[in-house]
């Protein structure tokens, strides 16, 4: 009877000891997971910094060197016979301007600059002009505008001469046909005095073509001078 109660004790305990083992176990299997967990944490925090990190990276200075063409865009009109000197004109730019393969200037920046000639077409000589010329521009998407220095764009207007010579010719051929038949060959030459007379009163009284730019007309703008822009990113 002894032994049996013995035997029971010890198997008891084995029992007792097995189980506490087992939740011991449990436990620790549970643990692994928020372990886990907790570690994977920090890791989504510099992920989410990382965009931020980013916008605050500084600016860098590129210079767009001397001689780079920019073709742009002329948004506003001018005219030999509608602008004014120092009249305020714009564009942008219809392509980007790159250096070593980076974009310093994209499409859709802005350009100001002013009208430098306007001059009618004269009605003895000299032809219809007009000009602009570029001094600043400002980044797409940005509010900081830099000062550039470019070429002067001009356009002429066609010459006339042909046409002048035609308009006196011939009202002096008029003239000394008309001069024939009134008095023979001297009426001819008075004829031809005065119909020659009469066709220069025309080309003094008639100006030649004014010369336009219309609004977007694609010019290819020259710098002059370099020109460093900030470039984020």
């Amino acid at each position: 009877m002894g032994v049996r109660l013995i035997t029971i004790l010890v198997a008891a305990t084995v029992v007792v000891g097995c189980n506490q083992t087992s939740a011991g176990t449990s436990g620790n299997a549970l643990a692994k997971p928020v372990n886990g967990a907790a570690a994977a944490e920090p890791s989504a925090t510099a992920d989410a910094a990382s965009p931020a990190t980013k916008a605050t990276e500084p600016a860098r200075e590129i210079t767009i060197p001397a001689g780079t063409q920019l073709t742009v865009t002329l948004d506003t009109p001018v005219g030999s016979d509608t602008s004014h000197v120092e009249e305020a004109v714009t564009a942008h730019l219809a392509r980007p301007i790159r250096i070593q393969g980076e974009t310093v200037l994209a499409e859709g920046s802005r350009l100001n600059g002013v009208v430098t000639d306007a001059t009618r077409s004269a009605k003895v000589k000299g032809r219809a002009h007009v000009a602009l010329q570029f001094n600043a521009v400002t980044p797409h998407g940005a509010d900081q505008r830099y000062s550039i220095r470019t070429a002067s764009i001009g356009r002429t207007a066609e010459a006339t001469k042909k046409k002048d010579a035609l308009e006196i010719g011939a009202p002096a051929a008029g003239g000394a046909l008309i001069g024939a038949l009134v008095g023979g060959k001297k009426g001819a030459l008075v004829g031809t005095a005065v119909g020659g007379g009469a066709g220069t009163a025309v080309v003094l009284s008639t100006s030649g073509k004014e010369i336009h730019i219309a609004k977007g007309t694609s010019l290819t703008v020259r710098l002059t001078a370099p020109v460093t822009v900030l470039v984020k990113g």
